[in-house]
């Protein structure tokens, strides 16, 4: 047989074994649940790091979370429960907690994990030397030891509200393998060693992250034994690799799912379609030491000009929310006295005249002393922010704005962009803990390099209230300082909300265990239960 045609047969076995053109027949059949297989998800953005606290992307923490365990966690109703802590003690005072771990914890390396690991990695966020956005709430933290192997306890200065929910937040790092290290330059940011259900397998630059069971996870083994993460920037691409069977977990945007996969029969029989409003909102976010979004008449009238509706049903398909603070639509933390500014371009107009913005040689765009009032809004490579911008663009060259627009991959847009501030406005979205409490984004002290407050925001009211809030127990209370930071903020309008949006997962029905409809705390929050039966996993073939 010639050499070429065994080449050739070869090849077409090889493509034969790894096809996933052809879904099995019994995708809707009941199966018992049962451990092994792999899930593959598609990750828009490649992290940057392994260790939440320094890298502080929405990336890192998502494959973190597979990776490490903080002391407590929120349950399926989000209320707070055990994670490496079985128990917890709250002193009269409130101001100090015991917490208890359970015993016989240990690190993937088979190292025992005890108090000791917690209290370094309190004194690591909180070190002035640690680039981090995290370590204000472990800074009012006057007193942190661990008196013995299975118990940590922390001493406040005064009650603090958000104390609970922080250690839920902070994930536990080892000791015996940071000691001495610069945390924020260390190999271990690629090369982590955790306590959780996972272990990293493989880190293949911008390709991957495979990760593999972690048979001494502090939680007990999870069902699937593998979790790859493919770096796919374009959503596009991520979806064709969906319909391909090459990936199982995506996040659609609102045309995929409500025009494109309702409208492919084939693709609706292997796809299983949610729905879930998510803890985040899109913005547009102004830089305040820059001329003349100091200004705040000008950071009101870019307000007026945005059509924040349009936004919604052109971007969004109606899929989202418009809000006028920045909390989850619904709870309690909103207040519903706020509207989102209407939209009314004379209004701009008007704004913009009296900070003396004027069309003075007739070229359609406004000017002062001279300068054109011409700026850059920067975003990355996420549809929904690029269609928002383009959106936003035509609506302020109707009232005279010359805007351009850049779009930049996400490692090199936060690296050079925004923790360096070299930015005028972007278009960005936050992801919100549970808590209240955004003292990290909004308070003037949180404006360093690495930190979140990058828009420079600074108001001594604002700062009061996110103190009070801090420290206050009583919720009907916390509840009032909340809404009154609510207000202020959007009166100065240091960034414009543009809309919450809807998470449109998308999951191949291979997987199993999935809550449908979600519990409040979201349909992943059980995901190391899902499993996946012998007969559907797909046939893969290893490059390794």
């Amino acid at each position: 047989m010639p050499r070429a045609l065994c080449i050739g047969i070869l090849l077409a076995l090889l493509a034969a074994c790894g096809s996933n053109n052809a879904p099995p027949a019994n995708l809707d059949a009941a199966f018992p649940p049962e451990s092994g297989g792999t899930m593959v998800d598609a990750m828009s953005g490649e992290p940057s790091g392994l260790i939440p606290m320094i890298a502080g992307e929405s990336a890192a923490s998502a494959v973190a979370s597979h990776i490490f365990n903080s002391l407590l966690k929120y349950d399926r109703n989000l209320e707070l429960e055990g994670e490496l802590a079985k128990s917890w003690d709250v002193s009269p005072d409130q101001r100090t907690i015991t917490f208890h771990l359970k015993p016989d914890l240990k690190w993937a390396d088979g190292q025992a994990l005890t108090s000791e690991d917690v209290l370094f990695t309190w004194k690591l966020v909180t070190d002035d030397k640690t680039r981090t956005p995290y370590g204000a709430d472990y800074k009012l933290v006057e007193k942190a030891e661990a008196p013995d192997a299975l118990t940590f306890k922390v001493t406040y200065g005064q009650p603090y509200a958000p104390a609970l929910d922080s250690w839920a937040g902070l994930q536990v790092l080892p000791k015996h393998l940071l000691q001495g290290q610069d945390i924020n330059n260390t190999p271990f940011a690629r090369n982590p060693i955790g306590s959780s259900y996972y272990k990293l397998d493989e880190w293949k630059n911008g390709e991957r992250i495979s990760l593999v069971r972690n048979d001494h996870s502090v939680l007990g083994p999870p069902r699937i034994d593998r979790l790859v993460s493919r770096f796919i920037p374009d959503p596009a691409s991520q979806f064709l690799e969906l319909m391909a069977d090459n990936i199982d977990v995506m996040n659609l945007n609102p045309i995929q799912y409500a025009r494109i996969v309702p409208a492919r029969p084939q693709l609706n029989k292997r796809i299983a379609l949610y729905k879930e409003l998510g803890n985040g909102y899109t913005y547009l976010g102004f830089n305040l030491k820059h001329a003349p979004f100091d200004d705040v008449r000008v950071r009101r009238a870019i307000n007026y000009a945005i059509d924040k509706q349009e936004l919604i049903d052109g971007v969004l398909l109606g899929l989202g929310e418009p809000i006028a603070a920045p909390y989850k639509p619904g709870t309690r933390w909103v207040n519903p006295q706020l509207k989102p500014y209407p939209y009314d371009p004379n209004k701009a107009k008007q704004l913009l005249k009296e900070a003396g913005f004027e069309d003075h040689d007739g070229d359609g765009i406004l000017d002062r002393d001279g300068k054109p009032l011409s700026f850059e809004i920067l975003t990355n490579q996420n549809k929904q922010r690029e269609m928002s911008a383009v959106l936003i663009q035509r609506r302020l060259k109707e009232i005279g704005i010359d805007v351009k627009i850049r779009v930049l991959e996400w490692a090199s847009f936060l690296g050079r962009y925004i923790k360096t501030g070299d930015f005028d406005v972007v278009v960005l979205g936050w992801s919100l803990s549970l808590d209240p409490d955004q003292f990290s984004i909004w308070h003037s002290s949180q404006n360093k390099p690495g930190q979140f407050n990058f828009i420079n925001y600074n108001n001594p009211q604002v700062d009061k209230l996110l103190e009070q809030g801090r420290l206050e127990l009583d919720p009907d209370k916390r509840m009032k300082i909340y809404h009154e930071f609510s207000r202020l903020l959007l009166e100065d309008s240091p960034v414009v909300y543009l809309f919450e949006g809807y998470g449109l997962p998308a999951i191949s029905k291979r997987i199993r265990g999935i809550d449908n409809p979600a519990p409040p705390a979201g349909i992943g929050w059980n995901s190391e239960q899902w499993y996946i039966p012998t007969p559907l996993r797909r046939t893969e073939i290893s490059d390794r």
